[in-house]
C-alpha cells in the first residue's frame, strides 16, 4: 500500500510504511506547528527518518527534531529563497550510504560534462491523458516500487490535472522513455523526475533528450529553477544531470523505497533563467 498524503496548514507530508519516514513535500513558511505535528507522526507510527524539504525560515524548528541540512536547493521558491532538505534519523544503520552509493558519485565527477550530440531521428513529446495506460506499462517495466504510485493510471491522469507534465519518446510507435516535469507552481520550480527508459534503449542517451524537452518546456513557462532527486545508485542517470551542468548539492541517505529497496538519493539542480546563474 502505498504510503498517504496529507495537508497540515499550508504543507503537504507524506509518510508510511513503505518508506518508514515521513516526507515534508512541502513546507510553507507560515506553518509554524509544522515540525511538532512531523514529530507526532513520526512517534505514533515509529518511523525510522524524518525528511522535510522546508524554507530556511523552518529549519529552527526541525532542528530540535535533530534533523540536519542533507541538501539544498537555491531559489527554489521564486528565485528568491533557498530550499533546505534537512533529515533526522532514528535507526543509526539507516544513517549511513552504502560504499557503492558514495563511491558512485567519483564515478559520475571523473570526467568533464559532455554536450548531448543532437539527434533529429529522437522526438520527444508532451504525453496526454489518453497515454497514460502507456506510462504506467512502462513505469511498472522499470521500477520495481516507487514512492508514489506511478503504476496506476489514474493516478497519472489525476496528477496530469494539476501539476505534472509527461513527457516520452517512442520507438517505431512504442513509447519507450517516459519522465515527467512536478511543477511547484507556489513556488514556481520544478522537479525533473521519474525517468524510466526500458532496458533494450539504454545507451541511446534518451534520458538526455527528455531532460533538454524538459528545461525549455519550463523555460517557457516561467519558471525559476530545476531540480532532481536522482538514484545514488545510478551511475547513469546522476551522469544525466551532470552532463546537462546541474549543480550536486547533497546525498538523501536511505531515503526512498524504489526498485525494490530503500536507496540513497542525490540532489541536483539548475537555474532556468539566466539572472540566476
Amino acid at each position: 500500500m502505498a504510503d498517504q498524503i496529507e495537508h497540515i496548514g499550508e504543507s503537504t507530508v507524506q509518510h508510511g510504511p513503505e518508506n518508514d519516514r515521513v516526507y515534508v513535500m512541502h513546507g510553507d513558511a507560515t506553518d509554524t506547528e509544522l515540525a511538532g505535528r512531523v514529530a507526532d507522526l513520526r512517534e505514533e507510527h515509529g518511523y525510522s527518518k524524518i525528511f522535510a524539504k522546508i524554507p530556511a525560515a523552518l529549519f529552527g524548528s526541525f532542528r530540535e527534531l535533530g534533523c540536519q541540512i542533507e541538501a539544498f536547493i537555491p531559489g527554489y521558491f521564486r528565485g528568491e529563497a533557498d530550499a533546505l532538505l534537512v533529515s533526522a534519523f532514528f535507526d543509526e544503520a539507516r544513517r549511513r550510504p552504502s560504499e557503492t552509493e558514495t563511491s558512485n558519485l567519483d564515478i559520475v565527477f571523473s570526467s568533464p560534462p559532455r554536450d548531448l550530440v543532437f539527434d533529429p531521428d529522437v522526438r520527444v513529446e508532451v504525453l496526454s491523458s489518453e497515454e497514460a495506460a502507456e506510462i504506467a506499462h512502462v513505469f511498472t517495466q522499470v521500477f520495481e516500487t516507487y514512492p508514489f504510485p506511478i503504476h496506476d493510471p489514474a493516478y497519472i491522469r489525476e496528477t496530469m490535472e494539476t501539476h505534472i507534465v509527461y513527457f516520452g519518446i517512442r520507438d517505431e510507435g512504442r513509447l519507450v522513455g517516459v519522465s515527467s516535469a512536478e511543477k511547484d507552481t507556489k513556488a514556481e520550480c520544478v522537479e525533473m523526475t521519474d525517468f524510466a527508459v526500458l532496458p533494450e534503449t539504454q545507451g541511446k542517451r534518451y534520458a538526455s533528450y527528455l531532460l533538454r524537452a524538459m528545461e525549455e518546456r519550463m523555460r517557457e513557462e516561467g519558471l525559476h529553477v530545476a531540480y532532481t532527486i536522482a538514484r545514488a545508485l545510478s551511475i547513469g542517470m546522476n551522469k544525466t544531470f551532470y552532463h546537462a551542468r546541474y549543480r550536486f548539492s547533497g546525498m538523501l541517505v536511505n531515503n526512498t523505497n524504489i526498485s525494490g529497496g530503500r536507496e540513497s538519493m542525490n540532489v541536483w539542480y539548475k537555474p532556468l533563467r539566466p539572472e540566476l546563474t
